[in-house]
């Protein structure tokens, strides 16, 4: 089975929708934005052993790329149209490639996102790169810039399940839920749709909360007072780990893809059927303060990053 079967066989669908006018099968993807609206494209690549380990199911892989760069659409406040697929992988039998497209089309399935594109190849490991791109009213796309002072700093969801989940998968534990938090992420998308006019800065929670809350702040030229004791921690992590655990994976672990928002605005304790939970105040001095139980609080926030 060559390349272009692959394909044809696993990746190539019928019944594209009305923003594809010609999808997989050409040297290009011929696509309909609609008028008033502006484009917002991402793409996240991960790469064996690096963000995920080397037996991840093939299903759970292909779900999680997806989802990933759906969280960055999300985090903009832009509904997602369409994706491209680069994969590379070492010999794979068509049923790995089978399971992995069937993850990958769980995800876009959730949001009639179609697959207009891409590219495989041959490679020493399985590295995966989705690029989606979405669209979002002129004007309306959600930054990071936007913070000032006196807004309220609102989360999503729960924190540090993700990379909780991750730790239990490296040292042989069991536990359903957080596994599946890791290699499921469910992206933020509805929160992400009814933020613009109520967000005045946003960003979806990859690298951790503290060192993602210093990319907003930063982006914004503004400063914070963070309250631990106010995160929110899933029954499954309280019940699993340890009080120092919890607070270090929610802080710091990442993977958890919720989105970390500010507001001026008065944010109901829900949104799209998503717990929303106000954290801490946007401060006019730089820096980001933590504090628990009324004491500062060190944090290391130096996060994951590639090539250090």
């Amino acid at each position: 089975m060559d390349e272009f079967e692959l394909i044809r066989r696993y990746f190539a669908r019928d019944g594209e929708g009305s923003v594809v006018i010609k999808g997989i099968g050409d040297d290009g993807a011929v696509l309909r934005p609609e008028r008033g609206r502006e484009l917002v494209t991402v793409i996240d690549t991960l790469v064996e052993g690096t963000h995920f380990p080397a037996d991840t199911l093939p299903a759970d892989l292909g779900y999680r790329a997806v989802a990933v760069n759906l969280s960055d659409i999300a985090a903009m406040g832009a509904r997602p149209l369409w994706m491209t697929l680069a994969l590379s992988m070492p010999g794979k039998t068509g049923e790995w490639i089978g399971e992995f497209a069937r993850g990958l089309f769980d995800a876009a399935d959730e949001y009639d996102m179609p697959l207009v594109g891409g590219d495989t190849t041959s490679g020493e490991s399985v590295v995966v790169s989705v690029q989606i791109t979405g669209d979002v009213a002129a004007g309306a796309a959600i930054l990071r810039s936007g913070a000032r002072p006196g807004d309220t700093i609102y989360v999503t969801g729960t924190l540090g399940d993700a990379a909780a989940g991750l730790s239990l998968m490296a040292s042989g534990g069991d536990n359903e839920f957080l596994v599946k938090r890791f290699l499921r992420p469910h992206a933020r998308i509805g929160v992400g749709l009814e933020l613009p006019g109520l967000a005045s800065a946003c960003i979806d929670i990859s690298d951790g909360l503290v060192g993602d809350l210093k990319k907003l702040l930063d982006a914004s030229e503004v400063g914070a007072d963070l309250d631990l004791d106010a995160v929110p921690i899933s029954d499954a992590m309280a019940n699993a780990f340890d009080v120092e655990l919890q607070r270090r994976y929610a802080t710091t672990g990442g993977d958890d893809y919720e989105l970390c928002f500010t507001s001026s605005k008065s944010i109901p304790g829900e949104l799209a059927g998503v717990p929303i939970t106000a954290i801490g105040v946007v401060k006019g001095d730089s820096g980001l303060v933590c504090r628990a139980g009324g004491d500062i609080v060190d944090i290391d926030d130096s996060g994951y990053r590639h090539f250090q």
